[in-house]
């Protein structure tokens, strides 16, 4: 398992909307190619500088897969950039305000301190 890769897959999708908008409609598709193109490049780095080891595991893939952010969240992706990128895909969807996030917290809500660790 690895928190730095759920965080960086995060952190990288919510920032390109393309990214977003195939997450949203084909997850496994992004969750395949992210994987094969992305997971081992550095952040801020040139190509020959690229790892070549980092993989999700299988209960990483399938949350990611699944939009599930409850687990997310329990394997240690941070809140923050989960809710971020889940908020640029489905706010759309509801019509009240604040609606979405309202939910997205109360799906968290049998989580009690300390929660779990979410530092890489």
């Amino acid at each position: 398992m690895s928190k730095y890769l759920l965080n960086k897959f995060l952190f990288t999708v919510d920032r390109d909307p393309e990214l977003v908008e195939r997450y949203r409609e084909d997850p496994r598709e992004l969750v395949t190619w992210w994987e094969a193109t992305t997971a081992n490049r550095l952040l801020n780095c040139v190509a020959a500088e690229d790892s070549t080891w980092q993989r999700f595991d299988d209960a990483e893939r399938e949350a990611l897969v699944t939009h599930d952010h409850v687990a997310l969240f329990a394997l240690g992706a941070h809140p923050f950039l989960t809710l971020t990128l889940f908020i640029a895909m489905f706010e759309r969807d509801n019509t009240e305000p604040l609606e979405y996030q309202k939910a997205f917290g109360a799906r968290l809500t049998h989580f009690a301190l300390p929660y779990p660790d979410i530092a890489t």
